[in-house]
């Protein structure tokens, strides 16, 4: 009886094992058949499938977590037009990524993608209940604390949330008077210095720039940007930010 189970536990695992890859596979083709900014269900909707599958595998459940992370971002921010349905796709990215960063503390991955989450969810909830849910406040820990367990994940990912949450974050003296541009345009040049110059830390940082008086710089930095070809493997985010740059240089100028 006993190695009937361990053979019943081993063929389950390998099946849930291959739902990580099958997963994998879908993600990578989640941009295909897009027009424009908004993507087709079909691709990434599977994969979340199999990544729910791969999350009851011990071995991939990690990996798998936020993998599904990623999709639940994907998912609301580019297939999902309703409002009320994006709320919900981003509270449950939120949700989701609140239990994995108890089950898994010290992974640099799984705060970063519950920060894209927690971020979207934000945005579509609004100002107030961004304040009432202390959102600035969670991004800027879990910012410091991806820097302290990963300064490289995602090209220096941890630097950009910091400096993200410091560029769109209000200063509000005796609640919220951490904020500083300064600080954002610091953060986001070390992101910048960890990896390869990623098109939402670039537009941020030249944002920050902006705001901190530097028209030149900022102007340079998003034509630079703007003349180079979408990524292949990340064609729907990329043109996300690419649109908001032409937009900017488009008032800028």
């Amino acid at each position: 009886m006993k190695i009937l189970i361990i053979i019943y536990v081993t063929i389950l695992n390998l099946i849930l094992s291959q739902s990580l890859s099958k997963g994998k596979e879908l993600y990578s083709s989640r941009g295909e058949g897009a027009t424009g900014l908004k993507a087709k269900s079909e691709p990434i909707e599977s994969a979340i499938m199999e990544f729910e599958k791969g999350r009851l595998n011990p071995e991939t459940a990690l990996e798998a977590g936020v993998y599904l992370l990623r999709s639940y971002y994907y998912k609301g921010q580019f297939v999902i037009e309703d409002i009320d349905e994006k709320k919900e796709i981003f509270k449950k990215g939120k949700t989701i990524g609140e239990s994995l960063i108890l089950e898994y503390p010290n992974s640099a991955a799984i705060r970063y993608w519950y920060l894209v989450n927690l971020g979207r969810w934000a945005q579509v909830y609004g100002t107030l209940a961004a304040a009432r849910g202390g959102v600035a406040d969670l991004m800027k820990t879990h910012s410091e604390k991806i820097i302290e367990l990963d300064d490289q994940y995602m090209d220096g990912g941890g630097y950009f949330m910091l400096g993200a949450v410091h560029l769109k974050s209000p200063y509000i003296p005796f609640i919220l008077s951490w904020p500083s541009n300064t600080r954002a345009v610091e953060y986001l040049t070390k992101a910048l210095a960890q990896g390869e110059d990623t098109p939402s830390q670039t537009v941020y940082l030249a944002r920050a720039l902006y705001k901190e008086g530097e028209k030149n710089n900022a102007i340079k930095m998003l034509k630079k940007f703007v003349s180079k070809p979408i990524s292949k493997n990340n064609r729907v985010e990329d043109l996300e930010y690419k649109l908001e740059a032409e937009n900017l240089l488009a008032d800028w100028d």
